[in-house]
């Protein structure tokens, strides 16, 4: 049976998705800061014959993400997605997706593979890190000056509000390595929840690559969060730089979907 959920459902999500918490990463971080009673965001729940909670369906805003631990109703799951005007992507763990996406009834634009991984133990030996920092708004410019001029990262000139606003409600951070006066390399994260972490934004400057600049950021941000017993979590779909994350701690724990499909408004 699938219905809404609301706050009275909190601790049976809660104990489904802290099972795994590298891969319920966002649906967490959502729960934990908007609820369950938001007009952008809703959660539906399949309960079993013994109204046990066995798979949570998230909406948020126009995308929507699902997570099981054994077989759910995927076909109501997907009615309510073909249902939703707003709809536009699914994503989430490859094997979570593949069984909602036969019933879906949008056309498929676009679908991109990611590989997912997490850390959750130091490294046994750990580098000289004195020279990176943590981040502070005043160093926000400096930043997103580095990231913008990163040729493999997408135009975005919302950067510098997103860094501020994460840096001021808890929910990311920035270390960061300045050589010669700049920013040079640097290593952030994103949806920070109780239990766990996104990194994004590891980068080095052109200038700088090939001297270990990014592993020791991204060292110091893992060893930080580790220490107040959060996990980090990535997506890469470089190989390259999987063997750095690798080395430094990160093990692969599966394929991260995002699936983009034609809006109603598109199709009329």
């Amino acid at each position: 049976m699938i219905r809404r959920l609301n706050e009275k459902d909190d601790a049976a999500c809660q104990n489904l998705l802290s099972k795994k918490p590298a891969e319920n990463l966002f649906i967490i971080g959502d729960i934990e800061n908007f609820g369950y009673e938001q007009d952008f965001q809703k959660l539906w729940g399949d309960f079993n014959e013994q109204n046990e909670l066995i798979a949570i369906l998230l909406k948020y805003r126009s995308n929507y993400i699902c997570y099981a631990e054994q077989e759910f109703d995927a076909e109501g799951f997907a009615e309510i997605i073909n249902n939703d005007p707003e709809f536009k992507e699914l994503s989430g763990l490859k094997e979570m997706t593949e069984k909602v996406l036969p019933y879906i009834k949008r056309t498929s634009l676009k679908t991109r593979t990611l590989y997912y991984a997490k850390c959750e133990k130091n490294k046994e030996t750990t580098p000289d890190l004195s020279d990176v920092r943590l981040a502070e708004i005043a160093d926000v410019p400096k930043i997103v000056a580095l990231q913008d001029s990163i040729s493999e990262f997408e135009p975005d000139n919302t950067r510098a509000e997103s860094l501020k606003k994460g840096m001021e409600n808890g929910s990311s951070r920035t270390f960061y390595l300045e050589k010669d006066g700049k920013i040079v390399s640097s290593a952030s994260t994103t949806a920070e929840n109780s239990k766990s972490a996104m990194v994004v934004g590891v980068c080095t400057d052109v200038n700088y690559t090939q001297r270990g600049y990014a592993s020791l950021c991204m060292t110091k941000l893992c060893e930080e969060l580790l220490s107040e017993e959060k996990m980090l979590c990535l997506f890469y779909d470089n190989p390259a730089a999987g063997s750095i994350y690798k080395r430094i701690g990160f093990e692969d724990i599966g394929k991260w979907m995002m699936h983009i499909f034609e809006s109603i408004h598109q199709k009329a």
